[in-house]
């Protein structure tokens, strides 16, 4: 019986070993490929998905990926400069970052424009942006839940560049943030999202946040408090 256990968790691990590999390159391949050349044809990608395109100097790429409230959205972007000998100076690389109303979003943190030089081989380009609110006044600019889409195009380029073949990378996670930044309300429908997978923790968030721990653990702690105060100050009894 152990040995034929031992032949049948080597059988195991050996079609693991076989196909694992396998299933990663076949789960690298659905990524996307292209980019779209304006917002109605933005590429829609997950969250974590690295998708490629290639382009030439002086395009624009747009693709589009889902965000939730309660998330803070990171993108990041590198371009595959062409061959130096091909080129005839340095050029600026721009990531913007639109909601579902194609409003411009600022970045928090990160390097959005980047001038590569004439030597450099690629270019890296990072936008976080801020916390994805559950609702927002009509007059605001704030971050809800719903589509993103990313736009990256060069600049600023010597004229005789533009046409040059390039590749580029986009990368889109978010962070979820909890109860750091939870609050209440609600949106009735995410902006433009038809097109984008809803997050895993919904368009509205989780229903879980640290507050909840804060809750229950003031209530588990005034509770032994209270204990232990009626212990501390009841009357010994008479023996």
């Amino acid at each position: 019986m152990r040995r034929t256990t031992r032949v049948l968790t080597a059988g195991l691990l050996a079609a693991a070993a076989a196909f694992g590999p396998a299933a990663v390159a076949v789960a690298d391949d659905e990524a996307p490929t292209e980019a779209g050349t304006a917002f109605r044809t933005a590429v829609a990608i997950e969250q974590g998905e690295k998708a490629t395109a290639d382009a030439s100097t002086g395009d624009y790429l747009y693709w589009q990926f889902p965000a939730g409230a309660g998330q803070r959205p990171t993108v990041k972007a590198t371009v595959t400069l062409p061959e130096t000998s091909a080129r005839h100076g340095s050029a600026t690389w721009r990531l913007d970052v639109f909601d579902g109303l194609r409003r411009r979003q600022a970045c928090t943190s990160g390097q959005p424009t980047k001038r590569a030089s004439g030597q450099a081989a690629s270019v890296d380009l990072t936008c976080t942006l801020r916390t994805v609110r559950p609702w927002a006044e009509r007059w605001a600019n704030d971050p809800l839940p719903g589509a993103y889409y990313i736009r990256l195009t060069v600049t600023d380029a010597p004229e005789r560049d533009l046409g040059l073949p390039v590749k580029a990378a986009v990368e889109a996670t978010a962070e979820d943030m909890g109860g750091e930044r939870a609050e209440g309300g609600e949106l009735g429908a995410p902006l433009h999202a038809a097109a984008v997978t809803e997050p895993d923790s919904g368009w509205n968030g989780s229903w879980f946040s640290s507050r909840w721990g804060w809750t229950v653990g003031g209530a588990v702690l005034g509770a032994l408090a209270a204990i232990g105060g009626y212990v501390l100050t009841r009357h010994p009894r008479r023996r």
